[in-house]
């Protein structure tokens, strides 16, 4: 089918942005060059983005033997995204820039809602993130627990807010007149490394390791949600044949042995009334060289070594950055879930293949759910540099 005249400017549009997004300060002439657009499409574009306040002239570039060439940037602060984070203990929202830049903050506790309760709270906190932006709002993004329907903003099931096939993107759209996505918050959180993180690489696996352990999957610089929208659900995969029982009802889950929750477990006492043994006490621990501490943890370590040599031989991805509370336990337990996934996957992809901690703060599934947004309405492609890109 061939594009509208109103499709192909939408598409110029976008294609442009991205370029000065990603390559700026740059010239008309270097946005022809990469997007393959004649200048005269690329300088009509441009003229409107100027308009609408969305670039600006940032001065001269070198000449080249003319006329020095006027270079193009971002107004970074011309719009406005809100990421909200559906985290289990608060729900915590931003309102931040086109770079990531958190301009507010708000956060609302949870305090075991759930159900229409859990839903009005993330009202709640909308509310007071679209009283707080002070520029053009591009939309609200939202990072949540469970399996979620990105393309039609569908939370298809969050048992911990006892949510299921809550169209909760549709919620957001009709309340605020604006647009609205909705992923898994690991998936979220795959989406800000790429696109806000150290370095972007065109495919990535970001895994969340906590109470839970999550995966997100970018491929060709797209976040990608299976079939069924429950690609990187890990953490639900048998590894112990009749282990501990875990949440979601099955038993040996990856989870139950690689999380937080299996290593705390570890160390808890059994005496009754005695204070439960938190996450800080056991960095503790492992940082003095307890034995029970490092037995415990170095346990986890191999287990989601082995769930990485997994996903290696099926994706054969090279950058994997690992995220959330395990983290805190530092190199000691990275060595461990390195040489244990290379141990258990074909060398010459394991050699191959890089990884490292992550590099975002406790913003991310907020700047993950942000960056829905550039991908979705302002359409940039987010693509690593082409020196990157496998040849």
């Amino acid at each position: 089918m061939k594009a509208t005249n109103r499709e192909t400017r939408a598409h110029n549009e976008r294609l442009v942005l991205a370029t000065i997004y990603d390559s700026g300060p740059i010239s008309r002439a270097a946005v022809a060059r990469a997007t393959g657009l004649t200048r005269t499409t690329v300088s009509d574009v441009v003229g409107e983005l100027l308009a609408g306040g969305l670039t600006r002239e940032i001065g001269r570039g070198p000449s080249t033997g003319g006329k020095a060439p006027i270079l193009l940037g971002v107004v970074d602060d011309a719009r406005h995204l809100i990421g909200i984070d559906l985290a289990e203990d608060a729900f915590r929202g931003a309102v931040v820039n086109l770079r990531g830049q958190v301009m507010q903050r708000r956060e609302l506790p949870l305090e075991g809602r759930d159900g229409q309760a859990a839903l009005e709270r993330v009202f709640e906190l909308t509310d007071a993130l679209v009283q707080a932006a002070r520029r053009p709002v591009v939309g609200i993004g939202v990072g949540t627990p469970g399996l979620s329907d990105a393309t039609g903003g569908t939370v298809l099931q969050a048992a911990n807010l006892d949510w299921r096939e809550l169209p909760l993107g549709r919620l957001i759209q009709e309340r605020y007149e604006m647009p609205a996505y909705v992923a898994n918050d690991s998936q979220a959180l795959a989406l800000a490394e790429h696109v806000f993180g150290a370095r972007r690489t065109t495919n990535l696996v970001v895994v969340k390791v906590g109470r839970g352990v999550g995966a997100g999957l970018v491929l060709e610089g797209r976040l990608f949600q299976g079939d069924g929208f429950g690609a990187g659900e890990i953490g639900h995969t048998t590894v112990v044949e009749d282990g501990a029982l875990c949440r979601c009802g099955g038993h040996g889950c990856l989870e139950t042995v690689a999380g937080t929750r299996a290593v705390l477990d570890r160390l808890s006492p059994g005496a009754v009334g005695v204070r439960p043994i938190t996450l800080d006490d056991a960095v503790a621990a492992f940082g003095r060289g307890d034995a029970t501490a490092l037995a415990a943890v170095f346990e986890a370590a191999r287990y989601l070594g082995l769930a990485l040599a997994g996903l290696v031989g099926t994706l054969n991805v090279r950058r994997i950055v690992l995220v959330g509370p395990m983290t805190a336990f530092g190199d000691p337990w990275l060595r461990v879930v390195r040489e244990t996934m290379r141990g258990h996957a074909l060398a010459r992809l394991t050699a191959e293949t890089n990884v490292e901690l992550g590099h975002l703060d406790a913003d991310s599934v907020i700047l993950g759910a942000s960056a829905l947004l550039l991908t979705n309405e302002l359409g940039l492609l987010l693509l690593p540099a082409a020196a990157e890109r496998p040849s």
